[in-house]
């Protein structure tokens, strides 16, 4: 069987000889014999059957509990939430892509994640204080098992990162017999009672979303459009033609949160509707001139003086994460949460919470702000683009450069600018989580050009609003680029604190 088919999808390598049956009903325990990896298939069985798994009084059962799995191995990352969002994050690392999958793929993680938790604290406590992103089952059982908090946790989230990324199967296996010692196609009732109907419900909310669409770009070539940003003298392979500009069509991806993609568009920059106009009005021009004196890589002919400091630059690339190899902006802003919540000494519960709330927000960001990008009047071309293109300076090069050290700019259009509207987003969850935006944390970088690893802020939106400004000493967005996306993210940011996982 592929092992991209161990999945709760998957029904068909469940077998149980004698008296060994599941139903809704009743549980009977007999020997069983089970080929599956932790055994999904068997509450796929039961959904296709529409049945679900009910609790019974103890008297009803007719077998003792199974004996009690091993203890856990020591740990290097206490949190179960904190463990699994590490996960992801070397998962990325390892797969590259944009900053939009890796968004939805940590929604669809710790959406599930607080749910498959929400679950065992209505078990096992009795009672849930936020609502559920999608549904919380209190599960069959006889008593709390070892470490069933940090199972339900692990499982459920090993099983959504097993089918987002398949091609990570070596890897994800490895990080499960980390966390628990054991090989992932060990059987856990778990799996059956409530890991299963937490993926499939995840899995079901997901599918059809739009994510999968292959759409290409055609881009317009008026002046002031967008258009692949490769020269000659600085070659880039990855944005060549139009049909390279990365995921065009995330725009129509179903959000989490928001009604649409659209619900919380700005107007066109600086009020312009045209192309014809943009590139005739004065605000356009000061737009220009701005980035092309603090974002050029050095002084040309036409550009003799560059008015960023050290510092700025340094800033700059603290915050990039854009090559592949990185954790990507969202996976920075995760790192933040983690270290923010380990500050705060968060509960297994709490920080299922925040994670799904931050992550759903900047999931639904990189929707919104794609939708700006490629479906409104203006898909704004980059500022090297505007400054060559237009004989202002042509050899202009932005400061941002792969590893290698050739010059690019990010494959899309550059109004709004997406650090600027991740940044806000999770500013704005955080600072409305805590009921406090003045709390001092420090956060780290993945950056490898980056020449300090880690930054220390006053506040959340401080460091939203250093990250949307970086991208204009970068050289790859204009100022408006940046201020509309922090007003993006933050009414992305309001929705979905105030919609989603409320406090009941």
């Amino acid at each position: 069987m592929p092992r991209n088919e161990r999945t709760v999808n998957d029904h068909r390598t469940v077998t149980a000889d004698r008296t060994g049956t599941i139903t809704g009903k009743r549980t009977v325990t007999g020997r069983r014999a089970v080929r599956r990896r932790g055994a999904l298939a068997v509450a796929a069985v039961l959904a296709a059957a529409g049945t679900t798994l009910t609790a019974l009084p103890q008297p009803a059962l007719a077998a003792p509990p199974r004996p009690a799995p091993a203890a856990l191995p020591p740990q290097t990352i206490a949190d179960p939430v904190h463990f699994w969002n590490d996960v992801l994050m070397e998962v990325v690392r390892r797969e590259g892509g944009g900053p939009g999958p890796m968004s939805r793929a940590a929604a669809m993680l710790n959406a599930a994640i607080y749910d498959a938790e929400s679950s065992y604290q209505l078990k096992w406590k009795g009672k849930i204080t936020s609502e559920p992103y999608i549904r919380a089952e209190k599960y069959a059982g006889w008593i709390e098992g070892p470490d069933e908090e940090e199972r339900v946790v692990g499982r459920t989230a090993y099983n959504i990162l097993l089918g987002l990324y398949p091609s990570q199967t070596n890897y994800l296996d490895a990080r499960f017999r980390e966390r628990f010692g054991t090989e992932p196609t060990g059987f856990d009732l778990l799996d059956t009672t409530i890991v299963g109907p937490m993926v499939k419900q995840m899995r079901d909310a997901r599918n059809g979303d739009g994510s999968d669409n292959d759409q290409v770009y055609v881009a317009d070539n008026k002046p002031g459009a967008w258009r692949p940003t490769s020269y000659p003298d600085m070659v880039d392979p990855g944005c060549t033609r139009d049909s390279q500009a990365v995921t065009p069509f995330w725009g129509k991806v179903k959000p989490f949160a928001l009604t649409s993609g659209s619900q919380f568009r700005p107007p066109t920059p600086g009020l312009y509707g045209t192309y014809e106009k943009l590139l005739a009005g004065d605000a356009y021009k000061q737009q220009v001139a701005a980035v092309r004196a603090v974002g050029a890589d050095g002084p040309t002919k036409a550009t003799p003086k560059i008015e960023r400091t050290p510092e700025q630059e340094a800033v700059a690339w603290f915050w990039a994460n854009d090559e592949d190899g990185t954790y990507k902006p969202p996976g920075q802003l995760l790192q933040a949460t983690r270290e923010v919540a380990t500050q705060r000494k968060l509960s297994t519960y709490e920080n299922a919470r925040l994670f799904a709330l931050v992550s759903i927000a900047m999931a639904d960001a990189g929707i919104a702000v794609r939708d700006v990008k490629y479906l409104t009047p203006i898909d704004l071309w980059r500022p090297v683009s505007a400054i060559r293109d237009s004989g202002l300076d042509p050899d202009w090069k932005p400061l941002l450069k792969t590893r290698a050290g050739v010059n690019v700019t990010p494959c899309f259009p550059a109004w709004a600018s997406g650090h600027a509207t991740f940044g806000a987003s999770w500013a704005g969850v955080m600072k409305r989580y805590f009921g406090n935006d003045n709390i001092a944390f420090t956060m780290t970088t993945d950056e490898p050009q980056s020449p300090i690893k880690s930054r220390s802020f006053t506040s959340f939106s401080q460091a939203a609003e250093e990250d949307a400004q970086s991208r204009v000493w970068l050289g790859v967005h204009f100022p408006w680029d940046a201020e509309d996306g922090l007003v993006l993210g933050d009414r992305i940011a309001d929705h979905v604190y105030t919609t989603k996982l409320r406090k009941l």
